[in-house]
């Protein structure tokens, strides 16, 4: 709400929607084409994005709680083998990601 607002709640008008959504692509587009992936998906994990969404954003409309709850891949990123190779060789000694599964009812000895 704004200060001086009467109303309880208000929404956006659809300009001003247009408006976030530009800033939003604008900056996600921005770090993407300026970082990594690996670095890209670390920046999304702590809402950092969000974060500066929110804070560009706030010029237009104020928001709050503002999430990336969706990424889309447009373009597969290029492809080293020879950094393939050196992530998963350094990667063991800086912190490693493990995916755990889910529990299961019943374990039905198959291998994954």
């Amino acid at each position: 709400r704004r200060p001086n607002q009467i109303r309880k709640t208000s929404d956006a008008q659809s300009s001003q929607v247009r408006a976030i959504r530009k800033v939003m692509t604008d900056i996600l587009t921005r770090e993407a084409n300026t970082n990594e992936l690996k670095d890209l998906v670390a920046k999304f994990i702590p809402e950092i994005l969000g974060t500066q969404i929110e804070k560009e954003a706030q010029k237009i409309y104020p928001l709050q709680n503002v999430f990336v709850r969706k990424v889309k891949v447009l373009k597969t990123p290029r492809f080293d083998p020879a950094k393939l190779a050196e992530i998963h060789e350094g990667g063991a000694a800086a912190a490693p990601v493990v995916a755990q599964p889910a529990p299961a009812a019943e374990d039905t000895g198959a291998q994954v």
